[in-house]
């Protein structure tokens, strides 16, 4: 089991706590729609955020719900199948060439990759913490789960080492 130290409440509701696993366990386990492309996570994973950024809502049709974790703790299969699309100058977004699932999103100047949460295998754990990027939401839907609503990214939403 996973342990979990929160130092706030709003902690416990971002998922920037101190996990208390070691990073050779697996933590988490995923793939595209095909198969063609897996990953698995050794480390420590953040909750999951909604994002309702322009980008994430034309790339998705709709809002894109990811987790995250450092860099160094992902570790890809089936890379041949695996394309980057430079969705900015800043960050880019990977998919598979073969279906076409959408898997990550990593942003040059952060040290983490963005996993998509529909691509995690069953059993991860994960709850949804937070919505980012609220003022460009698509105006046909409302937000009213009572979780935190951001305007833009917040640094709050860090992802944890260790």
């Amino acid at each position: 089991m996973i342990g979990r130290r929160y130092k706030s409440e709003t902690e416990r509701m971002l998922g920037t706590a101190i996990m208390t696993e070691t990073s050779d366990d697996v933590r988490a386990t995923g793939a595209c729609l095909c198969g063609a492309v897996r990953y698995q996570v050794r480390g420590p994973l953040r909750e999951i955020i909604a994002c309702h950024c322009s980008q994430c809502r034309r790339m998705s049709g709709h809002h894109v719900a990811a987790t995250a974790t450092a860099r160094e703790n992902l570790e890809i299969t089936g890379r041949d199948s695996l394309t980057w699309f430079r969705a900015s100058p800043d960050a880019q977004r990977g998919f598979c060439a073969k279906c076409g699932s959408t898997l990550f999103w990593e942003a040059d100047a952060r040290d983490y990759t963005a996993i998509y949460a529909g691509s995690l295998d069953a059993g991860s754990g994960l709850t949804l913490a937070a919505h980012i990027f609220v003022a460009d939401k698509g105006d046909y839907y409302e937000l009213t789960d009572g979780l935190p609503q951001f305007e833009g990214y917040s640094q709050n939403m860090q992802v944890p080492k260790t």
